[in-house]
């Protein structure tokens, strides 16, 4: 990986939750914990890990449950770490979306083997998701899909385009001329005022949906993501 990989845990044991995050920290992973095992999804979303480690058994809902609600808005690996080792497990850990499952107890040692396979598995053929730290958005590259707080967010064709291009290229300033070569293979004819209207259109919805501006002009220059 050419930067610091994100893993985020989802395990309510804490002497072992410790446990994991010191010894992957070593390893040279950035490691987070979720804290709030209600709203583990958000977390997930303010977070935007490389890669999930998820607990089967927890408070609220299962493992199972939460594995199934990121796959609504991520095709981010999970690899789910369990107590629960009988094949009706395993069988609905991959059915509701998960990548490989360790069984508890397990060594350190064979859990990192895990991750690393699973990551080059997942991001050999892939680019990460583009997001605007703090911000809770992000665009998933594959589809062009856009999320906000785990939500996607209703944008046209030539909105998602123009959305995903400014976050690839955050915090550069995209010109007109730039956008409008990037909406050319899309079935809507777009001139210069097209491209004004669409991206009034765009700063509408986000607004609507984020409660906040966050595509802002430079004179002259083009269009940025804040």
């Amino acid at each position: 990986m050419d930067e610091t990989m994100k893993l985020m845990l989802v395990e309510d044991d804490e002497t072992l939750a410790e446990e994991i995050c010191v010894f992957l920290r070593r390893w040279g992973y950035d490691t987070v914990r979720v804290r709030r095992f209600d709203a583990i999804l958000e977390e997930f979303t303010r977070a935007q890990p490389g890669l999930v480690l998820m607990d089967v058994n927890l408070p609220f809902y299962d493992g199972f449950y939460w594995c199934s609600q990121i796959r609504r808005v991520s095709e981010v690996p999970v690899l789910y770490i369990s107590s629960r080792g009988e094949d009706a497990d395993q069988i609905m850990a991959i059915a509701q979306g998960g990548d490989d499952y360790v069984e508890k107890p397990f060594r350190l040692e064979l859990l990192r083997a895990k991750i690393e396979a699973l990551l080059r598995r997942t991001y050999r053929y892939k680019v990460r998701q583009r997001s605007v730290p703090g911000q809770g958005l992000f665009c998933d590259e594959l589809t062009r899909t856009v999320f906000f707080d785990g939500k996607e967010v209703p944008l046209t064709r030539s909105e998602r385009r123009i959305l995903c291009c400014l976050m690839e290229r955050r915090p550069d300033v995209v010109s007109r001329e730039e956008l409008m070569m990037e909406l050319w293979d899309t079935d809507e004819y777009v001139s210069d005022g097209t491209l004004t209207t669409l991206v009034c259109r765009l700063r509408g919805k986000l607004a609507a949906a984020c409660g906040k501006e966050l595509i802002g002009t430079k004179k002259g220059q083009g269009y940025f993501v804040e």
